[in-house]
């Protein structure tokens, strides 16, 4: 590396809706304790991203009080520009100060779209990656991978309370169905598959996606079936008894959620891990919600299942992503990868999503930072 690129790291900034470009950012000295990573691969979150790019963000507008878990009106909690989206990291150690990684080590971590990071020894997770791993399926290691298993882990607290022993304890020998296609619903389901799940079934609406969804050997069945009726119809567990005795909901749109209860078996829970935007007049709560006496649990990172904690850390749930990787790693890279997008090219590509010029599933940023021109 130069000494510029040592010191001068680009970021990718939203500048206002529709508005992103590269920012250059000062990097600072590498503290006692830290260490300084080039980013190899990025992984761009497009649910969450265009968030940003589009506008649509409920930071932008309101502001979230941590201590009353309130998003209050007002003044907004972020402001334009938004830089360093992103959560999906694999760097390269360039300079290190700590024993805890070598120089030449790849790391996974969550520190947005950069090209370059100090990382403070305080404040930064990161999971240094095992040899035998691709460096690109890193990008799932930090944060996405444990957002799915931790997915499991609600299902699995669902059925057991704080007795879990194993993240499948939630899916084994049970009907699973996942809503929702994207990079979430494909990882939950490869999850639950590989937990030893009676049967996995993935609903969407769009067809390149359940084509992914085949390739990675699940089960698939398109929104259009009218699902609910077929799977009810082949799924009974006693009469009056039928459906999935689990739903995994990963689509941020209100009618995934209506389908997904309208999947379950009476009594049966949703676990929702969809990030939504707008309103959710299509979740009809006087219909199955009330008539088959439903539950809808919220399975976000921030936390996990009340009591597991002590168990069940964020380093847990990433050595969790770890075995997944190894086990489909080779599916995963050759089908949910969709897109390599070089460095220069993040902004315009992040316009054209939002504006629904193109589609991507799982969009890889990556390239050489001094060719791009850091």
């Amino acid at each position: 590396m130069t000494e510029h690129s040592q010191q001068i790291a680009r970021v990718l900034s939203v500048e206002a809706p529709g508005e992103v470009v590269w920012a250059e950012e000062k990097l600072p000295e590498v503290p006692e304790g830290g260490f300084q990573v080039e980013t190899l691969y990025s992984g761009v979150s497009a649910g969450t991203e265009l968030t940003y790019v589009k506008g649509t963000n409920p930071y932008l507008s309101a502001s979230w009080d941590r201590a009353l878990g309130l998003f209050l009106p007002g003044e907004p909690g972020i402001g334009y520009p938004v830089r360093g989206i992103g959560y999906m990291q694999v760097g390269r150690v360039v300079a290190s100060r700590t024993r805890a990684v070598e120089e030449g080590a790849r790391v996974a971590m969550a520190y947005g779209h950069r090209t370059g990071y100090v990382a403070d020894p305080m404040a930064d997770r990161f999971v240094v990656l095992p040899g035998d791993l691709d460096d690109l399926l890193g990008i799932y290691v930090a944060h996405m991978g444990p957002i799915c298993a931790n997915g499991l882990l609600h299902a699995a607290h669902d059925l057991h309370g704080p007795a879990v022993q194993d993240l499948g304890d939630g899916v084994r020998g049970r009907r699973v169905v996942v809503t929702g296609a994207g990079v979430v619903g494909l990882l939950v389901a490869l999850f639950a598959e590989t937990r030893g799940a009676a049967e996995v079934v993935v609903v969407d609406e769009t067809p390149e996606r359940l084509s992914i969804a085949e390739a990675l050997g699940l089960g698939t069945m398109t929104a259009e079936q009218d699902p609910a009726v077929e799977l009810k119809r082949r799924w009974r567990h006693a009469p009056d008894d039928r459906g999935a005795d689990v739903v995994f909901q990963c689509r941020g749109q209100a009618r995934a959620l209506a389908l997904a209860l309208k999947l379950l078996r009476p009594q049966g829970t949703v676990v929702d891990l969809a990030f939504y935007t707008g309103g959710a007049g299509e979740v009809r709560l006087g219909e199955e919600f009330h008539h088959n006496g439903l539950a809808i649990r919220c399975a976000q990172i921030g936390r996990v299942p009340r009591g597991l904690a002590h168990a069940w850390d964020r380093e847990r749930l990433s050595h969790e992503t770890i075995g997944l990787l190894r086990e489909r790693g080779g599916l995963l890279r050759r089908h949910l990868v969709t897109d390599m997008v070089g460095f220069a090219q993040a902004p315009d590509f992040l316009r054209d999503l939002a504006a629904r010029r193109r589609h991507t599933v799982q969009a890889v940023l990556c390239g050489d930072v001094e060719d791009e021109g850091g």
